[in-house]
């Protein structure tokens, strides 16, 4: 069968060809036959409640500067292609939140990779906090003594965040006796007017952060993402390195809990983020790696979830 998948993303110029998750979804279903299209969140529009786009074909290559080009745009209805990827980056702003409202109708009759409405209520640092026994030690506060206090009683060394926090921004390690301490709590609590996230340190991040890559509920694979000297975070775009990593028990466990809310969700593409044998982010938006774990294992995952897609397209028609 030939499909017709629309990618609503960020522009094409950001797109990087080895890296992008996007781009090698986008590329494999290319070469497996089907049409590929492109739309910005902001060429998405309701007529009469029902979604369309303006959209623009999308021909995909790894050997050009270019390594995706447009043609000229044309507008559609939503529900008459086959399946839509929202690859959009974080942070779900407001636009990312009229984007899904926009998408609402489609819901039980296009295939929408991940749900809408699970976008909306899966904000990537808290959903973690619906399998607690899963997580390591948490606080989300906006209140500096009670982020103290909590730093304390998790041995004096914890990390904040900001709870719509993506790619490493903002991210900080907490020591009692530091001068910054201070400092860090009122950054990222925006002097208390914020919730953020806090976390106890967990050492084995210098070891590395594990991304298990989920499709349907069931784990792709996983890569170990492995924190530069002098930075505490491992996040790909910040410098960490990316080296090879199997599923251990303590990581099906943490799926296994997982699988029946993410497909309840319908959260089919999702990107656990593991340290120690601890789930300390779900990230649902536009989960990334999927192109350095299918160099390190020799397996083209890509062709996996584009798989996946004609399969769910048939058993809907």
């Amino acid at each position: 069968m030939t499909m017709h998948l629309v990618f609503i993303m960020d522009p094409v110029s950001t797109v990087v060809v080895d890296e992008d998750t996007s781009f090698a979804l986008m590329a494999q279903a290319e070469r497996r036959g089907h049409r590929v299209s492109h739309a910005l969140a902001r060429d998405i529009s309701l007529h009469h409640g029902r979604p369309r786009a303006r959209i623009a074909q999308a021909k995909m290559s790894r050997e050009s500067t270019q390594p995706v080009t447009l043609s000229s745009h044309e507008d559609i209805a939503l529900d008459e292609v086959d399946a839509i990827f929202i690859r959009k980056d974080p942070p779900f702003d407001a636009d990312y939140l009229w984007l899904t409202l926009m998408l609402e109708p489609l819901r039980g009759h296009t295939l929408v990779m991940n749900d809408p409405r699970g976008l909306r209520d899966a904000n990537e640092k808290l959903y973690a906090c619906h399998f607690p026994e899963c997580m390591p030690k948490t606080l989300v506060s906006s209140d500096a003594d009670a982020i103290k206090n909590f730093t304390q009683s998790v041995g004096g060394r914890a990390v904040i965040k900001p709870i719509d926090g993506h790619g490493g921004k903002g991210i900080f390690v907490l020591s009692e006796g530091d001068l910054n301490l201070n400092a860090h709590i009122e950054s990222v609590t925006e002097g208390g007017s914020r919730v953020a996230m806090i976390q106890a340190y967990l050492p084995e991040v210098r070891v590395g952060d594990k991304r298990i890559l989920l499709l349907d509920g069931e784990a792709l694979g996983a890569i170990l993402r492995v924190p530069a000297a002098g930075d505490a975070r491992s996040n790909i775009h910040v410098g960490g390195s990316v080296v090879a990593a199997k599923l251990d028990a303590a990581d099906h466990r943490i799926v296994e809990q997982l699988r029946p809310k993410l497909h309840q969700d319908g959260l089919y593409f999702v990107g656990l983020d593991v340290i120690g044998g601890y789930l300390t982010e779900v990230n649902v938006t536009s989960p990334t790696g999927i192109q350095q774990m299918s160099r390190l294992d020799g397996v083209s995952h890509e062709d996996r979830v584009i798989e996946w897609i004609e399969r769910r397209v048939l058993e809907r028609t």
